[in-house]
């Protein structure tokens, strides 16, 4: 048993489930399918043309995430609460999403599941779901709720998803035929009152560190506007930069623009005596921020004709929303062959000058040039991009060759310290979830005995 759950006391008897990942259970708990406890209904398929604006709000598969069930602006017209009763949600229902964009239940959409927040009783239910209705006096609605966010649920209806590579479906009968562990009625109310508790005091603690994760995040990113804005020296004279987003600036710094120093999307003829070469290739999503994922290979001639080229050493960074606005750019390093090709969506800006391409890839992560970027794009809908006259025309403010080097090592070795930061947060975070998995499984399973517990008594100050 986790260490996290070794403080509560077991039970004084136990007893051969009969199932292997049950083991032994109470000797008082009955061990039954859940098809046995809980009624079904399934989500209406509406037609997309009776969407309204406002109205009766509706709740799609779509809308099931992280144990509960967000809102969405869907709407339906009033009297469709009538035509379609089983559809009427109410506050604290259990309803489980059972289609899916991959058959990876813990990864897609699929078996999803979310309580009914009070805000969005009487909403109606959309289809590729389905409501967990416990029966009455047998099976405790809150203690349903927290099995089936257990591992060993997940993992059955991972095995139960059917279908395709890229979609993946369950059957309700499927859904039900988990076998469980069943305490009596009282003490699986004792045993949600408990997990209410200790889960809530869990994800307190967990939302406190996301907090410091973006505070540790925003003044990551402050630390690099700083730099390359003003430089390290605050008592260098400054002048007026004439742009004015840009302000005052070291006096000493050059106000340029990008097409002055870089140049932008330069020409591939220069690998045509390559083509029978191997290449780095990298599609969008393997541009990250200040990371490029190089696990694909190709020939340069099967790339060289609709893909963006680039090699060692250049600036590359996304064009199109929303990667730009993830700020999804990073220099080319360890190409094979010191060569790649990638997304047409990417722009690649060349440097001659040593060094000067870090101190341009911090300058394009400053939140300024993030917030120009993101108004100047052009398009529609999420194919938005950022145009190539509004990266050449940039201006900004450019030291001094050694001043840039300072710089980069000064955003380096902050991003280093406040990114270790963030990894500890992350790290306790996965510990306190896995806390908070281990704990409700004992609880639901009998592995822990909390009928004795008592809910601390808060005193007011």
């Amino acid at each position: 048993m986790a260490e996290s759950v070794t403080k509560y006391q077991q039970y004084a008897e136990y007893k051969d489930s009969g199932v292997e990942w049950l083991g032994k259970v109470p000797s008082h708990w009955t061990v039954s399918p859940l098809k046995l406890y809980i009624d079904t209904r399934k989500g209406v398929a509406f037609k997309s043309a009776d969407f309204t604006d406002t109205g009766v709000r509706v709740v799609k598969a779509s809308d099931i995430k992280d144990k509960t069930i967000q809102q969405s602006d869907v709407f339906l017209p009033t009297y469709f609460s009538e035509i379609y009763p089983k559809a009427v949600l109410k506050a604290e229902d259990i309803v489980i999403s059972t289609v899916g964009s991959t058959p990876d239940v813990k990864n897609s959409a699929v078996g999803q599941i979310g309580m009914l927040p009070a805000m969005l009783n009487n909403s109606l239910l959309n289809q590729n779901t389905v409501v967990f209705s416990p029966r009455k006096n047998t099976l405790e609605n809150l203690f349903l709720f927290y099995l089936i966010q257990t591992n060993v649920y997940r993992d059955h209806l991972d095995l139960n998803a059917h279908g395709t590579a890229n979609q993946a479906s369950l059957n309700v009968s499927d859904m039900l035929s988990f076998t469980f562990s069943l305490p009596l009625f009282q003490e699986q109310t004792q045993i949600a009152n408990f997990l209410d508790h200790e889960t809530a005091q869990i994800d307190t603690l967990i939302e406190k560190q996301k907090v410091l994760i973006k505070l540790l995040k925003e003044k990551r990113q402050a630390v690099i506007s700083h730099a390359v804005t003003k430089g390290l020296n605050p008592d260098a004279p400054m002048k007026d930069s004439g742009v004015e987003w840009l302000g005052e600036v070291p006096e000493h710094w050059e106000v340029s623009k990008i097409k002055y120093i870089a140049e932008l999307t330069p020409s591939k003829a220069e690998v045509l005596s390559s083509l029978e070469k191997s290449c780095s290739f990298i599609p969008m999503e393997k541009l990250k921020l200040d990371t490029l994922i190089l696990d694909e290979t190709r020939k340069i001639k099967d790339v060289y004709q609709g893909y963006t080229y680039f090699k060692d050493g250049d600036v590359l960074i996304a064009k199109v929303t929303p990667c730009f606005e993830n700020q999804n750019m990073a220099i080319a390093t360890n190409l094979v062959n010191g060569i790649g090709f990638g997304s047409s969506e990417i722009y690649v800006i060349r440097t001659e000058a040593e060094g000067l391409n870090r101190f341009l890839l911090y300058r394009l992560q400053e939140s300024v040039f993030m917030q120009l970027g993101a108004g100047a794009m052009t398009g529609a809908g999420g194919l938005r991009r950022v145009p190539s006259d509004f990266i050449n025309n940039f201006q900004f403010a450019l030291p001094p060759i050694v001043e840039q080097k300072e710089i980069v090592e000064h955003i380096e070795e902050m991003k280093s310290k406040f990114n270790d930061l963030v990894d500890n947060a992350e790290k306790a975070i996965q510990l306190m979830q896995e806390r908070r998995t281990a704990l409700i499984s004992a609880a639901v399973t009998g592995k822990i005995d909390v009928r004795g517990w008592v809910a601390p008594v808060l005193v007011a100050l």
